[in-house]
């Protein structure tokens, strides 16, 4: 085997997480190689993100991945000169109900325990940071202004570009179909192009991640799940806040949208039942249910025109979580991945704490704090805001 097909580490995927991965490992003095079957990029479930990142989870782990995914977009275009479109408009979940306020009230209590800024707003504050919400009912909802969103485009080719700059090669076109194992670990991959020699594989192939873990022998539980979302045409500027509606309707179990700084507004379903497929293609369901659901919430934008729609899919686990850190049946493979939707905003961190793992310079709190993410968790404990 020539040197050029000896890496240190290889990833699979070329995504929201195998990108910024790749970066920081090569900025580490890795040597780093990106295989992905698709044509560039940021082309499989990233493509369809809308863009949204909070730190406002229930799970310590994916909250202290999630502020680093903050700090380094907040931060990109001073430290990089690079605008990536990043705006901390916040997030806010509104509540509509009794037991909806009671819950969001007391996940409110447990995260500014662990410091998170977020405030419970009662119904007429609430009002005057998204005054077109739908008064009928409201009660009030939580307010988190560090949370915000970028471009997930942006953000993916702005990695890409650091990434190759750092010296990290990218394989497009290109598939893993064997990880390459002996004495109980890691030493390459196989692709349906060539055999590559390496000390750690990533698996960051989100949705189809399964089939990178079947290669070892593992039965992956993250399966594909679609969700559709939607843009608007630009209206005048009324909104900065991400709104979470959590109220459940026939078809969908929530419903969530903001509005970009063009004044277009982007907004998303979360299906209800689940759809488990991999399957691409706009629905004909979709729009009136996600229309009526934007009225309802918004009443304002009731003659507002839709200029396009789109399908993704979410890499789900059963709690919610992300999978993350070394197999423990085999040295040197490593997951990150099962981000449930959530790959954009969780990308950037566990690309940074990725690092820190290879590089052995994780603290033992975070070391502690990330175990809750090992592949061999109990899954009976769900992440309360999906």
């Amino acid at each position: 085997m020539t040197s050029s097909n000896i890496f240190d580490v290889i990833i699979a995927g070329a995504g929201s997480i195998g990108v910024p991965s790749a970066y920081y490992l090569a900025k580490a003095g890795f040597k780093v190689l990106v295989i992905d079957p698709l044509p560039s990029n940021g082309q499989g479930s990233n493509k369809h993100a809308i863009g949204g990142v909070r730190a406002t989870h229930t799970n310590l782990a994916k909250i202290n991945i999630s502020r680093k995914s903050i700090d380094i977009l907040s931060n990109w275009q001073e430290e990089y000169g690079e605008n990536i479109e990043w705006r901390s408009g916040g997030y806010s979940f509104v509540a509509y109900d009794e037991p909806t306020k009671k819950t969001l009230q007391e996940i409110v209590d447990f995260q500014q325990g662990l410091n998170l800024n977020i405030r419970w707003l009662e119904r007429d504050e609430m009002l005057s940071i998204a005054p077109d919400l739908n008064p009928s009912g409201l009660l009030g909802g939580t307010n988190a202004p560090e949370d915000g969103y970028a471009s997930p485009l942006k953000v993916s080719y702005a990695f890409y570009r650091k990434a190759l700059e750092a010296g990290a090669k990218f394989h497009f076109n290109e598939r893993v179909i064997a990880v390459q194992q002996s004495g109980g670990r890691v030493e390459g991959v196989q692709t349906d192009k060539g055999s590559y020699a390496c000390k750690f594989v990533i698996d960051a192939a989100g949705s189809w991640s399964s089939e990178i873990s079947k290669c070892v022998g593992i039965d992956l539980q993250v399966r594909p799940e679609t969700h559709q979302a939607g843009i608007t045409e630009a209206v005048a500027p009324m909104l900065e806040t991400m709104i979470i509606d959590l109220r459940p309707r026939p078809g969908s179990s929530n419903f969530y949208f903001y509005q970009h700084p063009t004044g277009k507004v982007i907004f998303c379903v979360t299906p209800e039942p689940s759809i488990i497929a991999f399957d691409e293609d706009d629905t004909s369901d979709f729009l009136p249910h996600a229309a009526q659901r934007l009225i309802e919430t918004m009443p304002r934008l009731a003659n507002i025109r839709i200029r396009r729609t789109w399908r993704g899919t979410y890499p789900m686990t059963p709690d919610g979580n992300p999978i993350f850190g070394e197999f423990p049946g085999l040295d040197g493979f490593i997951h990150a991945t099962g981000t449930c939707g959530q790959g954009f905003m969780l990308g950037p961190g566990m690309g940074w704490y990725l690092k820190s793992l290879l590089t052995k310079t994780l603290s033992e709190n975070e070391k502690d704090c990330l175990y809750s993410l090992r592949l061999d968790r109990d899954y009976s404990m769900p992440e309360k805001l999906m």
